[in-house]
């Protein structure tokens, strides 16, 4: 594992580049080293500062985000709230959209908040990790996760589960009457001037709340800066400020990386707030430093908290923390 001390150390040792290239000469060596690292973009006070493909579609091209996408269902709750389609985050499943609730369906899911749902504190036994096959694979997505068995009180622990954040989104599109497709292209991809494709869509029709989008660096980048700059773009408000605060307060914490969990970000103890997704895909900020990070890595190989994703947050927490 590529450690902080030796990124910091190859940026000393080359006293024959200007300090600017030095200070990014680790970021570089990075993408070298890490066969799994793809792009890797970096804005410093709204200015770029490094922005390479070390490998894969490039910067213009798409990038499967994984659950990144699970930040940004979070980011259509806010704005469901604020338009007035969901009264708020402690409003329930049975009151938001009582027709995705089957019959059978675990007792108390009816009472489920959307605010448990997106900060995957629903309750009921994930669909992630060793139970997602059987999850996809199944004839109806909403129906398996919401017959899942209750392991936690709803609000309490997290349990992160892909199931959660696709009930989620479903249920704000019978909220709005709009498909998460079109609120991520009206709410977040047209007041950023950035592409969002179709995805992968349940059985009955419902876009994936919680993974297979795809965006590409810069896009994902220039959501960063977004989040960075209180929810504004370009002198709009995007994401309203009010649910930028709310969202990035810490709810829960993750069993595996240590990391606070918000409305759909993690936040770290060195001050970042970040988006992750499955092979090392990130979207992060950080607001006291001015920076903005857009990192894609290859979607089929795992990234844990233990391995490459490590390097990744030591990668972020030493060199480009010291920009």
């Amino acid at each position: 594992m590529i450690t902080r001390r030796a990124l910091l150390g190859s940026a000393l040792a080359l006293p024959f580049i200007r300090p600017a290239m030095a200070a990014t000469a680790p970021l570089a060596e990075a993408g070298d080293r890490f066969d799994q690292m793809h792009a890797l973009m970096v804005m410093k006070d709204g200015e770029d500062v490094f922005s390479r493909a070390f490998r894969g579609p490039g910067l213009d091209g798409l990038a499967n985000i994984k659950s990144c996408s699970k930040s940004l269902v979070a980011l259509m709750l806010g704005q469901a709230i604020d338009r007035g389609d969901v009264s708020g985050v402690d409003a329930r499943l049975g009151d938001v959209a009582p027709g995705l609730i089957p019959s059978g369906a675990t007792e108390g899911v009816a009472d489920i908040t959307l605010g448990d749902l997106a900060s995957l504190r629903g309750g009921l036994e994930a669909t992630s990790g060793a139970n997602y096959g059987a999850w996809v694979n199944s004839g109806n997505w909403i129906r398996y996760a919401l017959t899942r068995e209750m392991e936690a009180e709803p609000g309490g622990r997290m349990i992160y589960s892909t199931g959660a954040t696709h009930v989620l989104g479903a249920a704000l599109t019978e909220a709005t009457g709009d498909s998460l497709l079109a609120q991520m292209r009206a709410r977040l991809g047209r007041p950023l001037g950035i592409d969002v494709p179709p995805w992968t869509r349940d059985p009955q029709g419902y876009y994936m709340g919680g993974n297979e989008m795809a965006l590409t660096p810069r896009a994902m980048l220039r959501v960063a800066e977004m989040m960075r700059n209180g929810g504004r773009h370009d002198g709009a408000q995007v994401i309203p400020a009010d649910w930028l605060a709310r969202s990035t307060e810490p709810l829960t914490r993750s069993p595996w990386s240590g990391m606070s969990y918000g409305y759909g970000w993690f936040m770290t103890d060195s001050g970042y707030t970040l988006a992750r997704g499955y092979g090392g895909q990130v979207i992060a900020w950080h607001a006291e430093r001015g920076l903005s990070v857009a990192l894609t890595s290859d979607p089929l190989r795992p990234a844990r908290s233990g391995g490459y994703f490590g390097d990744i947050m030591e990668l972020l927490e030493g060199p480009v923390l010291a920009l």
